[in-house]
Protein backbone atom coordinates (compact mmCIF):
# COMPACT_ATOMS: atom_id res chain seq x y z
CA UNK A 1 0.00 0.00 0.00
CA UNK A 2 1.34 3.41 -0.97
CA UNK A 3 1.48 6.01 1.79
CA UNK A 4 1.61 9.75 1.28
CA UNK A 5 3.74 11.43 3.93
CA UNK A 6 3.82 15.12 4.74
CA UNK A 7 7.02 16.89 5.65
CA UNK A 8 5.80 20.44 4.98
CA UNK A 9 4.28 22.77 7.56
CA UNK A 10 1.04 24.36 6.39
CA UNK A 11 -1.66 26.07 8.44
CA UNK A 12 -4.92 27.87 7.79
CA UNK A 13 -5.50 28.62 11.47
CA UNK A 14 -3.07 29.42 14.27
CA UNK A 15 -3.17 28.38 17.92
CA UNK A 16 -5.05 31.51 19.01
CA UNK A 17 -7.76 31.02 16.36
CA UNK A 18 -8.11 27.32 17.20
CA UNK A 19 -8.51 28.08 20.90
CA UNK A 20 -11.13 30.75 20.16
CA UNK A 21 -13.15 28.29 18.05
CA UNK A 22 -12.82 25.65 20.78
CA UNK A 23 -13.98 28.12 23.45
CA UNK A 24 -17.05 29.18 21.43
CA UNK A 25 -17.85 25.54 20.61
CA UNK A 26 -17.81 24.76 24.32
CA UNK A 27 -20.16 27.70 24.92
CA UNK A 28 -22.62 26.21 22.43
CA UNK A 29 -22.36 22.78 24.01
CA UNK A 30 -22.50 23.83 27.65
CA UNK A 31 -24.85 26.81 27.63
CA UNK A 32 -27.00 26.50 24.49
CA UNK A 33 -27.14 22.75 23.94
CA UNK A 34 -28.03 20.37 21.12
CA UNK A 35 -31.24 18.77 19.99
CA UNK A 36 -30.69 15.03 20.49
CA UNK A 37 -33.13 12.21 19.76
CA UNK A 38 -32.98 8.50 20.60
CA UNK A 39 -34.07 7.16 23.98
CA UNK A 40 -31.12 4.91 24.70
CA UNK A 41 -28.65 7.59 23.66
CA UNK A 42 -30.43 10.13 25.89
CA UNK A 43 -30.25 7.67 28.82
CA UNK A 44 -26.51 7.16 28.26
CA UNK A 45 -25.94 10.92 28.16
CA UNK A 46 -27.84 11.41 31.43
CA UNK A 47 -25.69 8.79 33.16
CA UNK A 48 -22.56 10.32 31.64
CA UNK A 49 -23.24 13.72 33.22
CA UNK A 50 -25.10 15.71 30.55
CA UNK A 51 -28.06 17.91 31.40
CA UNK A 52 -31.20 16.69 29.64
CA UNK A 53 -34.46 18.60 29.22
CA UNK A 54 -36.65 16.66 26.78
CA UNK A 55 -34.59 16.49 23.61
CA UNK A 56 -32.39 19.47 24.56
CA UNK A 57 -29.07 18.23 25.85
CA UNK A 58 -26.33 20.38 27.35
CA UNK A 59 -22.77 19.11 27.55
CA UNK A 60 -20.75 20.45 30.52
CA UNK A 61 -17.07 21.12 29.86
CA UNK A 62 -16.02 18.39 32.31
CA UNK A 63 -18.10 15.87 30.35
CA UNK A 64 -16.54 16.88 27.02
CA UNK A 65 -13.06 16.73 28.55
CA UNK A 66 -13.79 13.27 29.97
CA UNK A 67 -14.88 12.02 26.54
CA UNK A 68 -11.82 13.52 24.83
CA UNK A 69 -9.62 11.69 27.36
CA UNK A 70 -11.03 8.25 26.55
CA UNK A 71 -11.58 8.43 22.78
CA UNK A 72 -8.73 6.73 20.85
CA UNK A 73 -6.19 9.15 19.42
CA UNK A 74 -4.62 6.62 17.06
CA UNK A 75 -6.37 4.26 14.70
CA UNK A 76 -5.38 1.33 12.53
CA UNK A 77 -7.72 0.17 9.77
CA UNK A 78 -7.15 -3.18 8.11
CA UNK A 79 -7.73 -4.76 4.73
CA UNK A 80 -10.15 -7.61 4.12
CA UNK A 81 -7.45 -10.19 4.99
CA UNK A 82 -6.78 -8.64 8.40
CA UNK A 83 -3.49 -6.92 7.53
CA UNK A 84 -2.85 -3.27 8.55
CA UNK A 85 -3.85 -0.97 5.71
CA UNK A 86 -4.10 2.58 7.07
CA UNK A 87 -2.32 3.75 10.21
CA UNK A 88 -3.42 7.09 11.63
CA UNK A 89 -0.95 8.48 14.15
CA UNK A 90 1.59 11.21 14.72
CA UNK A 91 3.39 10.37 11.46
CA UNK A 92 0.70 12.41 9.68
CA UNK A 93 0.11 10.02 6.78
CA UNK A 94 -2.80 10.63 4.43
CA UNK A 95 -4.92 8.06 2.57
CA UNK A 96 -7.43 8.53 -0.26
CA UNK A 97 -10.70 6.83 -1.11
CA UNK A 98 -13.34 6.82 -3.84
CA UNK A 99 -16.88 5.47 -4.21
CA UNK A 100 -17.84 1.94 -5.17
CA UNK A 101 -21.38 3.11 -6.03
CA UNK A 102 -23.07 6.43 -6.72
CA UNK A 103 -26.26 7.81 -8.30
CA UNK A 104 -24.57 8.06 -11.70
CA UNK A 105 -21.37 6.88 -13.32
CA UNK A 106 -19.44 8.75 -15.98
CA UNK A 107 -18.76 6.26 -18.76
CA UNK A 108 -15.02 6.45 -19.37
CA UNK A 109 -15.48 5.62 -23.05
CA UNK A 110 -17.70 8.58 -23.94
CA UNK A 111 -17.46 10.94 -20.93
CA UNK A 112 -21.25 10.82 -20.51
CA UNK A 113 -23.19 10.19 -17.31
CA UNK A 114 -25.72 7.39 -16.95
CA UNK A 115 -27.49 5.73 -13.97
CA UNK A 116 -25.20 3.65 -11.76
CA UNK A 117 -26.13 -0.05 -11.69
CA UNK A 118 -24.97 -2.93 -9.53
CA UNK A 119 -22.54 -4.32 -12.13
CA UNK A 120 -20.62 -1.01 -12.02
CA UNK A 121 -19.56 -1.78 -8.44
CA UNK A 122 -17.18 -4.47 -9.70
CA UNK A 123 -15.63 -2.00 -12.14
CA UNK A 124 -15.06 0.65 -9.46
CA UNK A 125 -13.75 -1.89 -6.95
CA UNK A 126 -11.34 -3.47 -9.42
CA UNK A 127 -9.88 -0.07 -10.30
CA UNK A 128 -9.59 0.96 -6.65
CA UNK A 129 -7.99 -2.35 -5.72
CA UNK A 130 -5.39 -1.95 -8.49
CA UNK A 131 -4.51 1.74 -8.03
CA UNK A 132 -1.78 2.17 -5.39
CA UNK A 133 -2.92 5.59 -4.16
CA UNK A 134 -6.52 4.51 -3.47
CA UNK A 135 -6.73 2.94 -0.01
CA UNK A 136 -10.48 2.59 0.56
CA UNK A 137 -13.85 2.79 -1.16
CA UNK A 138 -17.23 4.06 -0.03
CA UNK A 139 -20.17 1.68 -0.23
CA UNK A 140 -23.25 3.88 -0.03
CA UNK A 141 -26.13 1.94 -1.59
CA UNK A 142 -27.18 3.94 -4.65
CA UNK A 143 -27.68 1.43 -7.47
CA UNK A 144 -30.58 2.13 -9.85
CA UNK A 145 -31.34 -1.57 -10.36
CA UNK A 146 -31.46 -2.64 -6.70
CA UNK A 147 -34.49 -2.61 -4.39
CA UNK A 148 -34.18 0.60 -2.31
CA UNK A 149 -35.14 -1.28 0.85
CA UNK A 150 -31.97 -3.39 0.71
CA UNK A 151 -29.66 -1.04 -1.18
CA UNK A 152 -27.14 -0.70 1.65
CA UNK A 153 -26.77 -4.45 2.24
CA UNK A 154 -26.64 -5.46 -1.44
CA UNK A 155 -24.09 -2.78 -2.35
CA UNK A 156 -21.94 -3.69 0.66
CA UNK A 157 -21.93 -7.40 -0.23
CA UNK A 158 -21.03 -6.65 -3.84
CA UNK A 159 -18.22 -4.37 -2.66
CA UNK A 160 -17.06 -6.99 -0.18
CA UNK A 161 -16.82 -9.62 -2.90
CA UNK A 162 -14.88 -7.38 -5.29
CA UNK A 163 -12.63 -5.27 -3.07
CA UNK A 164 -9.76 -6.36 -0.85
CA UNK A 165 -8.85 -3.10 0.90
CA UNK A 166 -10.75 -1.12 3.56
CA UNK A 167 -14.46 -0.37 3.11
CA UNK A 168 -16.11 2.83 4.34
CA UNK A 169 -19.85 2.19 4.38
CA UNK A 170 -23.02 4.10 5.09
CA UNK A 171 -26.58 2.88 5.42
CA UNK A 172 -30.00 4.12 4.34
CA UNK A 173 -31.59 3.16 7.65
CA UNK A 174 -30.73 2.09 11.19
CA UNK A 175 -31.62 -1.61 10.86
CA UNK A 176 -29.27 -2.24 7.94
CA UNK A 177 -26.25 -1.01 9.94
CA UNK A 178 -26.17 -4.00 12.28
CA UNK A 179 -26.81 -6.34 9.34
CA UNK A 180 -23.75 -4.98 7.51
CA UNK A 181 -21.60 -5.31 10.63
CA UNK A 182 -22.81 -8.91 10.98
CA UNK A 183 -21.90 -9.62 7.34
CA UNK A 184 -18.42 -8.15 7.84
CA UNK A 185 -18.00 -10.26 10.98
CA UNK A 186 -18.42 -13.40 8.86
CA UNK A 187 -15.33 -12.37 6.87
CA UNK A 188 -13.36 -11.31 9.96
CA UNK A 189 -14.09 -14.53 11.84
CA UNK A 190 -16.44 -13.03 14.42
CA UNK A 191 -17.53 -9.74 15.95
CA UNK A 192 -14.65 -9.72 18.43
CA UNK A 193 -12.13 -10.24 15.64
CA UNK A 194 -13.79 -7.52 13.55
CA UNK A 195 -13.54 -5.02 16.43
CA UNK A 196 -9.88 -5.92 16.98
CA UNK A 197 -8.99 -5.60 13.29
CA UNK A 198 -11.68 -3.49 11.61
CA UNK A 199 -11.56 -3.57 7.81
CA UNK A 200 -14.75 -1.50 7.72
CA UNK A 201 -15.66 1.88 9.15
CA UNK A 202 -19.06 3.54 9.26
CA UNK A 203 -20.10 6.99 8.07
CA UNK A 204 -22.92 9.08 9.51
CA UNK A 205 -23.85 12.72 9.97
CA UNK A 206 -25.69 14.99 12.39
CA UNK A 207 -28.11 17.47 10.82
CA UNK A 208 -26.86 21.05 11.06
CA UNK A 209 -27.60 23.28 12.73
CA UNK A 210 -27.10 21.63 16.15
CA UNK A 211 -29.39 18.62 15.65
CA UNK A 212 -28.72 14.91 16.18
CA UNK A 213 -31.74 12.88 14.97
CA UNK A 214 -32.37 9.33 16.10
CA UNK A 215 -30.99 8.00 12.79
CA UNK A 216 -27.63 9.60 13.64
CA UNK A 217 -27.47 8.75 17.32
CA UNK A 218 -28.52 5.14 16.74
CA UNK A 219 -25.77 4.73 14.14
CA UNK A 220 -23.25 6.11 16.64
CA UNK A 221 -24.69 3.79 19.29
CA UNK A 222 -24.52 0.66 17.13
CA UNK A 223 -21.03 1.47 15.87
CA UNK A 224 -19.75 2.10 19.40
CA UNK A 225 -21.27 -1.06 20.88
CA UNK A 226 -19.73 -3.13 18.08
CA UNK A 227 -16.35 -1.38 18.33
CA UNK A 228 -16.53 -0.24 14.70
CA UNK A 229 -14.83 3.10 13.87
CA UNK A 230 -17.38 5.70 12.80
CA UNK A 231 -17.02 9.02 11.01
CA UNK A 232 -19.23 11.78 12.40
CA UNK A 233 -19.33 14.49 9.76
CA UNK A 234 -21.68 17.47 9.64
CA UNK A 235 -22.26 18.79 6.13
CA UNK A 236 -23.39 22.40 6.31
CA UNK A 237 -23.87 25.14 3.74
CA UNK A 238 -22.83 28.62 4.82
CA UNK A 239 -25.80 30.90 4.33
CA UNK A 240 -28.18 27.92 4.51
CA UNK A 241 -27.51 25.57 7.43
CA UNK A 242 -24.61 27.54 8.92
CA UNK A 243 -23.77 31.24 9.23
CA UNK A 244 -22.10 32.77 6.20
CA UNK A 245 -18.76 32.95 7.95
CA UNK A 246 -16.05 30.30 7.86
CA UNK A 247 -15.17 30.87 11.52
CA UNK A 248 -18.82 30.48 12.57
CA UNK A 249 -19.37 27.39 10.41
CA UNK A 250 -16.24 25.77 11.84
CA UNK A 251 -17.44 26.55 15.36
CA UNK A 252 -20.91 25.11 14.76
CA UNK A 253 -19.53 21.97 13.11
CA UNK A 254 -16.93 21.55 15.83
CA UNK A 255 -19.59 21.68 18.53
CA UNK A 256 -21.69 19.09 16.68
CA UNK A 257 -18.71 16.78 16.30
CA UNK A 258 -17.71 17.10 19.96
CA UNK A 259 -21.27 16.14 20.86
CA UNK A 260 -20.70 13.01 18.77
CA UNK A 261 -17.50 12.34 20.71
CA UNK A 262 -19.45 12.50 23.97
CA UNK A 263 -22.22 10.27 22.62
CA UNK A 264 -19.80 7.52 21.53
CA UNK A 265 -17.92 7.62 24.84
CA UNK A 266 -21.15 7.68 26.84
CA UNK A 267 -22.23 4.54 25.02
CA UNK A 268 -18.84 2.81 25.35
CA UNK A 269 -15.64 4.35 26.66
CA UNK A 270 -12.79 3.82 24.22
CA UNK A 271 -15.06 3.45 21.19
CA UNK A 272 -13.30 4.84 18.10
CA UNK A 273 -14.71 7.88 16.31
CA UNK A 274 -13.28 9.89 13.41
CA UNK A 275 -13.70 13.67 13.25
CA UNK A 276 -15.19 14.80 9.93
CA UNK A 277 -16.30 18.24 8.80
CA UNK A 278 -17.74 19.60 5.54
CA UNK A 279 -18.51 23.33 5.80
CA UNK A 280 -19.22 24.45 2.25
CA UNK A 281 -21.02 27.44 0.75
CA UNK A 282 -24.62 27.74 -0.36
CA UNK A 283 -24.18 29.13 -3.86
CA UNK A 284 -26.71 31.95 -4.10
CA UNK A 285 -26.53 31.95 -7.92
CA UNK A 286 -27.46 28.28 -8.36
CA UNK A 287 -28.73 27.13 -4.90
CA UNK A 288 -26.29 24.19 -4.79
CA UNK A 289 -23.93 23.24 -2.02
CA UNK A 290 -20.63 23.46 -3.89
CA UNK A 291 -18.20 20.56 -3.71
CA UNK A 292 -15.38 22.56 -5.29
CA UNK A 293 -15.62 26.05 -3.81
CA UNK A 294 -12.23 27.27 -2.56
CA UNK A 295 -13.97 28.30 0.68
CA UNK A 296 -15.08 24.68 1.14
CA UNK A 297 -11.60 23.22 0.90
CA UNK A 298 -10.00 26.00 2.93
CA UNK A 299 -12.61 25.23 5.61
CA UNK A 300 -11.84 21.50 5.47
CA UNK A 301 -8.13 22.21 5.88
CA UNK A 302 -8.96 24.44 8.86
CA UNK A 303 -11.21 21.73 10.35
CA UNK A 304 -8.36 19.21 10.08
CA UNK A 305 -6.35 21.53 12.33
CA UNK A 306 -9.16 21.49 14.89
CA UNK A 307 -9.11 17.68 14.82
CA UNK A 308 -5.34 17.83 15.28
CA UNK A 309 -5.88 20.10 18.31
CA UNK A 310 -7.85 17.26 19.90
CA UNK A 311 -5.43 14.61 18.51
CA UNK A 312 -8.32 12.94 16.69
CA UNK A 313 -8.26 11.18 13.29
CA UNK A 314 -9.67 13.45 10.57
CA UNK A 315 -11.87 12.51 7.61
CA UNK A 316 -11.51 15.00 4.77
CA UNK A 317 -12.86 15.59 1.30
CA UNK A 318 -10.99 16.07 -1.96
CA UNK A 319 -10.62 15.07 -5.59
CA UNK A 320 -14.17 16.06 -6.53
CA UNK A 321 -15.78 18.65 -8.80
CA UNK A 322 -18.96 20.57 -9.49
CA UNK A 323 -18.51 19.93 -13.23
CA UNK A 324 -20.53 17.21 -14.97
CA UNK A 325 -17.74 15.65 -17.03
CA UNK A 326 -13.97 15.37 -17.26
CA UNK A 327 -13.06 18.77 -18.64
CA UNK A 328 -10.71 21.66 -17.78
CA UNK A 329 -12.94 22.72 -14.87
CA UNK A 330 -13.14 19.31 -13.23
CA UNK A 331 -9.41 18.59 -13.61
CA UNK A 332 -8.49 22.01 -12.19
CA UNK A 333 -10.84 21.56 -9.21
CA UNK A 334 -9.66 18.03 -8.46
CA UNK A 335 -5.98 19.02 -8.50
CA UNK A 336 -6.63 22.08 -6.31
CA UNK A 337 -8.46 19.99 -3.71
CA UNK A 338 -5.90 17.19 -3.66
CA UNK A 339 -3.15 19.75 -3.19
CA UNK A 340 -5.08 21.43 -0.37
CA UNK A 341 -5.80 18.19 1.45
CA UNK A 342 -2.26 16.84 1.06
CA UNK A 343 -0.95 20.02 2.67
CA UNK A 344 -3.61 19.89 5.42
CA UNK A 345 -3.75 17.62 8.45
CA UNK A 346 -6.37 15.24 7.00
CA UNK A 347 -5.81 11.50 7.42
CA UNK A 348 -8.60 9.89 5.38
CA UNK A 349 -9.80 11.74 2.29
CA UNK A 350 -12.99 10.65 0.56
CA UNK A 351 -14.85 11.54 -2.66
CA UNK A 352 -11.94 11.10 -5.08
CA UNK A 353 -13.40 11.06 -8.61
CA UNK A 354 -16.82 12.36 -7.58
CA UNK A 355 -18.36 14.90 -9.97
CA UNK A 356 -21.52 16.99 -10.42
CA UNK A 357 -21.94 18.05 -6.76
CA UNK A 358 -21.61 14.40 -5.61
CA UNK A 359 -24.16 12.98 -8.07
CA UNK A 360 -21.72 10.84 -10.05
CA UNK A 361 -18.39 9.05 -9.92
CA UNK A 362 -15.95 8.97 -12.84
CA UNK A 363 -13.60 5.98 -13.21
CA UNK A 364 -11.35 7.99 -15.52
CA UNK A 365 -11.06 10.79 -12.96
CA UNK A 366 -10.10 8.26 -10.30
CA UNK A 367 -7.24 7.11 -12.55
CA UNK A 368 -6.19 10.71 -13.20
CA UNK A 369 -6.40 11.49 -9.48
CA UNK A 370 -4.18 8.51 -8.72
CA UNK A 371 -1.51 10.19 -10.91
CA UNK A 372 -2.11 13.58 -9.26
CA UNK A 373 -1.72 12.08 -5.77
CA UNK A 374 1.57 10.58 -6.89
CA UNK A 375 2.66 13.95 -8.23
CA UNK A 376 1.63 15.88 -5.13
CA UNK A 377 3.16 13.32 -2.78
CA UNK A 378 6.52 14.30 -4.25
CA UNK A 379 5.80 17.91 -3.32
CA UNK A 380 4.57 17.08 0.20
CA UNK A 381 7.67 15.01 1.00
CA UNK A 382 9.52 18.27 1.60
CA UNK A 383 13.25 18.88 1.23
CA UNK A 384 15.90 16.94 3.12
CA UNK A 385 18.89 19.13 3.96
CA UNK A 386 21.94 17.19 5.18
CA UNK A 387 25.65 17.13 4.45
CA UNK A 388 24.95 14.31 1.99
CA UNK A 389 22.15 16.05 0.11
CA UNK A 390 24.05 19.34 -0.07
CA UNK A 391 26.67 17.48 -2.15
CA UNK A 392 29.31 20.17 -1.76
CA UNK A 393 32.09 17.84 -2.93
CA UNK A 394 30.29 17.27 -6.26
CA UNK A 395 29.67 20.98 -6.79
CA UNK A 396 33.36 21.73 -6.23
CA UNK A 397 34.49 18.79 -8.36
CA UNK A 398 32.45 19.87 -11.39
CA UNK A 399 33.43 23.47 -10.87
CA UNK A 400 32.68 26.56 -12.92
CA UNK A 401 30.81 25.99 -16.17
CA UNK A 402 30.87 22.18 -15.97
CA UNK A 403 28.00 19.68 -16.06
CA UNK A 404 26.77 16.76 -13.97
CA UNK A 405 25.57 14.34 -16.66
CA UNK A 406 28.51 11.96 -16.33
CA UNK A 407 28.85 12.12 -12.54
CA UNK A 408 28.18 9.01 -10.45
CA UNK A 409 26.10 11.23 -8.14
CA UNK A 410 23.64 11.80 -11.00
CA UNK A 411 23.52 8.09 -11.82
CA UNK A 412 22.75 7.22 -8.21
CA UNK A 413 20.03 9.84 -7.77
CA UNK A 414 18.19 10.35 -11.06
CA UNK A 415 15.52 7.77 -10.17
CA UNK A 416 14.54 9.81 -7.12
CA UNK A 417 12.87 12.25 -9.51
CA UNK A 418 9.12 11.69 -10.05
CA UNK A 419 8.40 10.44 -13.55
CA UNK A 420 4.73 10.55 -14.59
CA UNK A 421 2.88 7.72 -16.27
CA UNK A 422 0.08 9.73 -17.90
CA UNK A 423 1.29 13.33 -17.76
CA UNK A 424 3.79 13.06 -20.60
CA UNK A 425 6.93 15.19 -21.13
CA UNK A 426 7.55 14.34 -24.75
CA UNK A 427 10.09 16.23 -26.83
CA UNK A 428 7.41 16.62 -29.51
CA UNK A 429 3.82 16.65 -28.33
CA UNK A 430 0.91 15.55 -30.54
CA UNK A 431 -1.26 18.33 -31.93
CA UNK A 432 -4.24 17.12 -29.88
CA UNK A 433 -4.34 15.82 -26.32
CA UNK A 434 -4.32 12.03 -26.04
CA UNK A 435 -4.40 11.80 -22.26
CA UNK A 436 -7.97 10.46 -22.06
CA UNK A 437 -7.07 7.83 -24.65
CA UNK A 438 -4.19 6.76 -22.39
CA UNK A 439 -6.53 6.70 -19.39
CA UNK A 440 -9.07 4.59 -21.30
CA UNK A 441 -6.35 2.17 -22.38
CA UNK A 442 -5.18 1.85 -18.80
CA UNK A 443 -8.70 1.21 -17.52
CA UNK A 444 -9.32 -1.42 -20.19
CA UNK A 445 -6.07 -3.15 -19.28
CA UNK A 446 -6.91 -3.17 -15.56
CA UNK A 447 -10.43 -4.50 -16.14
CA UNK A 448 -9.24 -7.18 -18.59
CA UNK A 449 -6.13 -8.43 -16.80
CA UNK A 450 -6.26 -7.58 -13.10
CA UNK A 451 -7.98 -9.93 -10.68
CA UNK A 452 -8.96 -8.81 -7.20
CA UNK A 453 -7.88 -11.46 -4.66
CA UNK A 454 -10.87 -13.70 -4.03
CA UNK A 455 -12.56 -14.34 -0.72
CA UNK A 456 -11.96 -17.70 0.91
CA UNK A 457 -14.45 -20.12 -0.77
CA UNK A 458 -16.08 -21.08 2.54
CA UNK A 459 -16.55 -17.43 3.51
CA UNK A 460 -17.81 -16.56 0.03
CA UNK A 461 -20.38 -19.36 0.25
CA UNK A 462 -21.60 -17.99 3.59
CA UNK A 463 -21.84 -14.45 2.19
CA UNK A 464 -23.75 -15.64 -0.87
CA UNK A 465 -26.16 -17.51 1.37
CA UNK A 466 -26.86 -14.23 3.21
CA UNK A 467 -27.13 -12.40 -0.11
CA UNK A 468 -29.98 -14.61 -1.30
CA UNK A 469 -32.38 -13.17 1.26
CA UNK A 470 -31.97 -9.74 -0.32
CA UNK A 471 -32.75 -10.87 -3.87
Amino acid sequence: METTKRNIDFNVLNQTKIEMIHEKSMDLLENFGMRVNGDRTINCLKKYGCTVDGDLVKFPKAVVDKALNTIPKELTLYNRDGKPSMVINSKNNVYFGTHSDQLEILDYKNNMARPFVKSDIKVMCKLASYLPNISFVLSVGLCADVNPKVQSQVSFIETLKNFDKTINFSTNNIDSLQEIIDIAAVVAGGHKELAEKPFIFNYCEPIPPLTHPVESTEKLFISATNGIPVVYMPYCMMGGTAPLSIAAALTQNNAEILAGVVITQAVKEGAPMIYGSMPTIFDMQTTVGSYAAPEFHKSIAAASELASYYNLPFYGTGGCSDAKTIDPQSVAEVEMELFSTILSKAHLVHDVGVLDHCNSVAPAMVVLANEMIDQLSTFSSGVEVTEKTLAMDIIKKVGHGGHYLNEMHTLKNFKSVWYPELFKRRMVNPDQSDILEMVNTKIDKILNTYEVPALDPAILAEIEKIEKKYQ
